[in-house]
């Protein structure tokens, strides 16, 4: 795939856009068929039951209907998505402003959306069916459709407004965020750990006869094409060493990668390793594990603020961390190193490793709640939790160095007493990481 089409993909697939568009055309051309094949064919209509329509030969009854439906949908859809709106912003502002992507996300707010747009198309695309001239015709099937497709459009509203009711609660947007998340895990890192798991090689180490590729845009890494590099290293017989992981922001001018002997590459050649490389504005969940981290991270950092003073929806945060650093352990690290298949190294990739994770997840939420005992104790039994799925002693010993700061920042603003249970966690999770 281009650089192109991958991001074309990706911004288009959860947006308010593309199931929207597909449900309303779809609804819209149905109509439009429906009509004219009616009248072709007289005996479709007979289905329809005779008390909706006693007379079919009145088109003012299709017209007063149809468009009685298409003004009413499109008031409702204005209405309910101008609240939708507000409610939004209210809860980006108490909880972090990145959710707003996350509810454009909803397949149950795009099926709304297109349910209702659909509608609308259905109806104005079937009223010129209804017509006087050259003989009166009254499209009483297709009318019968509309009227089964404003039932529809009541029933999708009550379902809609039960779902966004839930889907704006803080623990929701907390488990959405960590399931996307853990997703994402999954299709970057497929391959589960096992007991012969051994630590691939790191990196390449730089070579003098390096020459950088500069980038000519600005903005956030955000999905980094390794096939594409392996095919390039391997057709231009070189070294590739990327210096700038997903997940940077690069501005223009700063080396994207480091290629051996390239000096020697042309502008056309520096462009086609580009291209295997896209930027945003913003972060993504395409490959930016710790873009996921960081939102629920946000969202915990105010929950513990002064101004919000709201411990549990911490801790709801500090449990879903968990689980993700729990899914990330259980897997093979991303390849950091890749060979072509003859075996010889051509790629270096620089992915985040468990460490910067662990510390991404819990270090400033460790800062902020210096002063909260219940918080810092559900970091420590987090902590512990993560442990017991670690099966390499250097992780747990992390894990235990990532404890003490817990309880070293705690004893500076809490009395002994208060810091006594978060002790005893702690030697339970040294004694844990030792054994």
């Amino acid at each position: 795939m281009t650089i192109s089409f991958r991001k074309i993909r990706f911004t288009l697939r959860g947006g308010f856009l593309v199931r929207p568009l597909i449900i309303a055309g779809g609804l819209g051309l149905t109509g439009a068929i429906l009509s004219q094949m009616e009248e072709l064919i007289p005996g479709m209509s007979a289905c329809v039951p005779t008390f909706l329509f006693p007379s079919k030969s009145d088109p003012q009854i299709a017209q007063i209907i149809l468009s009685t439906i298409a003004s009413s949908v499109m008031t409702i859809v204005s209405i309910v998505f101008a609240v939708l709106l507000m409610t939004l912003t209210l809860a980006s502002m108490q909880f972090s402003p990145r959710i707003i992507v996350n509810f454009a996300q909803d397949k149950v707010t795009q099926q709304t959306l297109g349910i209702f747009l659909g509608t609308f198309g259905y109806c104005i695309a079937a009223l010129p069916a209804a017509h006087n001239l050259p003989h009166p015709f009254l499209p009483v099937l297709t009318v019968f459709g509309a009227m089964l497709l404003a039932l529809s459009c009541a029933i999708a509203l009550l379902f809609f407004i039960s779902h966004i009711s839930q889907a704006i609660s803080v623990n929701h947007i907390v488990d959405r965020l960590a399931r996307e998340t853990e997703a994402m895990i999954d299709n970057l890192m497929p391959l589960k750990r096992d007991n012969n798991y051994l630590p691939p090689v790191s990196s390449i180490e730089a070579n003098i006869n390096e020459g950088p590729v500069l980038s000519v845009v600005s903005g956030y890494v955000t999905y980094i094409d390794t096939e594409r590099l392996l095919q390039l290293a391997t057709y231009h017989k070189t070294v590739v060493r990327v210096v700038r992981r997903v997940g940077h922001y690069v501005p223009v001018g700063i080396p994207l990668m480091m290629i051996a002997n390239g000096a020697a590459l042309s502008a056309e050649e520096q462009a086609e390793f580009r291209s295997a490389f896209d930027f945003g504005p913003t972060r993504t969940l395409q490959q930016d594990v710790e873009f996921g981290i960081l939102q629920i991270v946000d969202i915990a950092l105010k929950a513990i603020s002064p101004a919000v003073n709201d411990p549990s929806t911490a801790i709801s945060c500090v449990d879903q961390l968990s689980a993700i650093l729990i899914r990330f352990a259980s897997r093979n690290p991303a390849e950091q190193v890749i060979a072509d298949k003859s075996g010889k190294l051509r790629v270096s990739i620089p992915w985040l490793d468990f460490e910067r994770l662990i510390d991404a997840a819990y270090e400033q939420i460790r800062m902020y709640a210096r002063g909260d005992v219940v918080v810092s104790l559900r970091m420590l039994r987090a902590l512990h939790d993560i442990a017991h799925t670690l099966p390499d002693r250097t992780s747990k010993l992390i894990l235990a160095e990532r404890g003490k700061r817990i309880v070293a920042g705690c004893a500076k603003n809490l009395d002994e007493e208060e810091i006594k249970e978060m002790k005893q966690r702690l030697a339970s999770l040294v004694k844990f990481a030792h054994e």
